[in-house]
């Protein structure tokens, strides 16, 4: 087993196609659809991939789409542990309008999972040998026990493995009761965290400050979107700003950030510098049309152009 796993409970099929113009009751020529494994977790080990490194991608699977799913993550050369379910794997639907440059994202509902075939998850972890940084991301399918993030904090507590979230609502709540590593919540995520309706940049580092007193996370990531994000740990917040891009999509770019953070610890960089890279990352991807996810390359030189400000 790899030092990294990444969880996906809730994968995704994506079929990317291009339309001249979103016409209703017409018959629309579509351009030759490019069909891509997505869904959080499966993002970021494929992000990893791209930037060198290895781990391993658990997900649910199911039916013949499922089945389709596990030869394009073969096709990848991504190192995989699919467990089996009885309904189909879903698949979501991306439309991009040449006419106005827009793009459409339609995400279908995921199966429903029986309690026998999640909690396979929960054994897969405990069994595991040798792993450092587990990465649970996206969303939780119907019939998945809300409080099964929190079941895989215990046990990472238990193993000694650094456990990344990149979820929101019930699910996350239920993982910082038991302590997370990192998570990586965006302005309207940490809002529903503390409890406020909205929040602007220029409150979040002391509302962040004030979450992280609470202990329940190691380091908090603030996601701002094309201004960047802010490292929050128990003692500093740092603003890290990349440079403009032309960017064409943000699909993906969380999940590539989170890559970024996650490989770069890994490989025994501090947070500051991983968290950095990530910024990198998620910047890159935007570099790419539908659901591309960042290039090496890309991230590399972005990296050098970010800008830091400590907030005190």
């Amino acid at each position: 087993m790899n030092k990294i796993i990444t969880l996906t409970l809730n994968p995704a099929i994506d079929k990317s196609t291009i339309v001249e113009s979103l016409v209703p009751e017409k018959k629309l020529k579509c351009s030759q659809p490019k069909f891509e494994p997505g869904g959080g977790g499966i993002n970021v080990s494929r992000a990893i991939q791209r930037m060198g490194g290895e781990s391993t991608a658990v997900y649910m699977s199911g039916g013949y789409s499922g089945m389709y799913f596990n030869q394009l993550l073969e096709a990848e050369k991504i190192n995989i542990k699919p467990i089996s379910c009885k309904e189909q794997t879903r698949e979501n639907l991306i439309v991009f309008e040449q006419s106005s440059g827009k793009q459409y994202r339609f995400g279908m509902p995921g199966p429903t999972i029986a309690k026998e075939e999640w909690e396979q998850v929960l054994d897969i972890i405990k069994e595991a040998v040798g792993i450092e940084f587990l990465v649970a991301s996206g969303s939780i399918p119907t019939g998945v026990a809300p409080d099964i993030f929190s079941r895989l904090s215990q046990i990472a507590h238990e193993k000694n493995i650094k456990f990344i979230a990149d979820t929101s609502g019930e699910a996350l709540q239920h993982a910082l009761h038991e302590g997370l590593f990192l998570i990586k919540p965006n302005l309207n995520e940490l809002s529903s965290i503390v409890g406020k309706q909205e929040l602007s940049i220029e409150e979040v580092p002391l509302v962040a400050k004030k979450f992280m007193e609470s202990g329940k996370c190691k380091y908090m990531v603030v996601s701002l979107g094309a201004s960047g994000a802010m490292l929050v740990t128990s003692d500093e917040c740092v603003h890290m700003m990349p440079p403009k891009v032309n960017s064409i999509s943000t699909v993906g770019a969380g999940d590539s950030m989170v890559a970024g953070i996650t490989f770069n610890l890994s490989k025994g960089k501090n947070i500051h510098d991983a968290v950095k890279y990530g910024i990198a990352c998620g910047t890159a991807a935007t570099l790419n049309p539908g659901t591309e996810l960042c290039h090496k390359k890309d991230a590399d030189e972005i990296f050098k152009k970010i800008i830091e400000k400590k907030i005190i």
